[in-house]
């Protein structure tokens, strides 16, 4: 068996799926890897006519997949202190009526912002434009956009363009919630089979704990894709995103998922979800 899998170049994806895109993990499926931002990914499961039997999507994408995807229980991104930031040129920005860059619509990110505007931003912002993650900060400092919501690796770098942080997405949903951020998660064709969906789930947390007891064997892969990262920031970044909740999400790894998604239903943001949408396989 061979299957199509599709995850980001992110140091945190090419940790985790190592051993099993490279045959070490026993008894795994085959993979045949496609490199796709998450953005290009989320849009695949969205329009159901991507030839992917795996994905890693947006946890905030699910409302809109889960009847042709299953949400595997493993091998996705949950955190602590690893939210989206907002960053803006000047310190203590009032983004009322403002224009705020961010990655995708269809991003946790996303949805973490709006749910943070909605109490934090009276009147609300103003332009919402997508654009491209990699231009957002450069936007920002150079005043094309009020305002940018970024992730990941932007987190340790944002100071090297003179931003600043108005707020923490993440740091706020903590403290409101008390439970994890879903960042992105890994969903799996339902026609695939209650059988193989299993095994996918059983493949994925291996390659994880292998990553673990090996972090030096995963090196090679994690830094060919990693953009021309530096690889101390590499390393943070896996540790940020490859926790406990990647091996398994858990009651509390479910309790945050279904959280989001059901407090941005309520907004308005997504789809609500139905009761059984997150069961697995």
């Amino acid at each position: 068996m061979k299957l199509k899998i599709a995850y980001s170049p992110c140091p945190n994806d090419t940790f985790v799926f190592d051993a099993w895109a490279h045959g070490r993990v026993p008894g795994a499926p085959r993979l045949d890897v496609t490199f796709a931002d998450i953005d290009v990914t989320n849009g695949w499961a969205e329009s159901g006519t991507d030839a992917h039997d795996v994905l890693k999507v947006s946890y905030a994408v699910l409302p809109w997949i889960l009847d042709e995807y299953a949400l595997l229980p493993c091998g996705g991104a949950l955190g602590r202190g690893c939210g989206p930031l907002v960053l803006t040129r000047d310190a203590d920005v009032d983004l009322r009526g403002k224009t705020v860059a961010v990655p995708s619509e269809r991003s946790t990110a996303y949805l973490l912002f709006r749910l943070w505007a909605a109490e934090k931003v009276p009147g609300g912002v103003g332009e919402v434009v997508v654009m491209p993650f990699h231009e957002i900060m450069p936007a920002v400092r150079d005043g094309k956009v009020d305002a940018g919501l970024v992730i990941h690796e932007a987190r340790f770098t944002y100071k090297n363009y003179g931003l600043h942080c108005l707020a923490d997405m993440g740091e706020h949903w903590e403290t409101t919630t008390g439970l994890p951020i879903p960042l992105g998660a890994i969903v799996a064709r339902r026609s695939l089979g209650a059988e193989t969906l299993e095994l996918l789930a059983e493949s994925a947390r291996a390659s994880v704990r292998m990553a673990w007891d090996d972090p030096a064997a995963s090196r090679p892969y994690v830094m060919e894709h990693a953009q021309e990262m530096d690889p101390k920031v590499a390393d943070q970044h896996i540790g940020l995103y490859v926790n406990e909740f990647t091996a398994d999400l858990g009651e509390h790894g479910y309790a945050a998922v279904r959280g989001l998604l059901t407090r941005a239903a309520a907004e308005g943001l997504v789809p609500p979800l139905g009761p059984d949408a997150l069961a697995f396989p």
